[in-house]
């Protein structure tokens, strides 16, 4: 008799610490873009005392507001409130020609 394993997590988004499927990738570009930032500062010769004070305040914010999003709006909610804030209010046409045209 063959014994098949049932994967059981196939359809599941991706989570990591509380925080659902693109947060994951949006934190983790957070996080590269504050090292890029340190380094850029860093070889610009601002002083260190004021850099590492500004990366880690910025690196809270992220950290803040990344749980946030996750939080309030879930695995595709953030998307779906972009993409509803895209669709207009009202469709206005001001000719007839696109209609007639369509018979041709």
């Amino acid at each position: 008799m063959i014994v098949f394993e049932i994967n059981k997590g196939v359809n599941k988004e991706i989570e990591f610490r509380g925080l659902k499927a693109q947060y994951v990738a949006y934190l983790a570009a957070g996080l590269v873009g504050l090292l890029i930032l340190f380094a850029a500062a860093y070889i610009a010769g601002v002083p260190v005392y004021f850099i590492i004070p500004t990366v880690g305040i910025l690196g809270f914010l992220l950290f803040t507001y990344v749980y946030k999003f996750s939080h309030k709006y879930g695995a595709h909610g953030l998307m779906k409130k972009i993409a509803f804030g895209k669709v207009p209010t009202a469709i206005v046409c001001r000719d007839r020609k696109i209609f007639t045209s369509l018979s041709k």
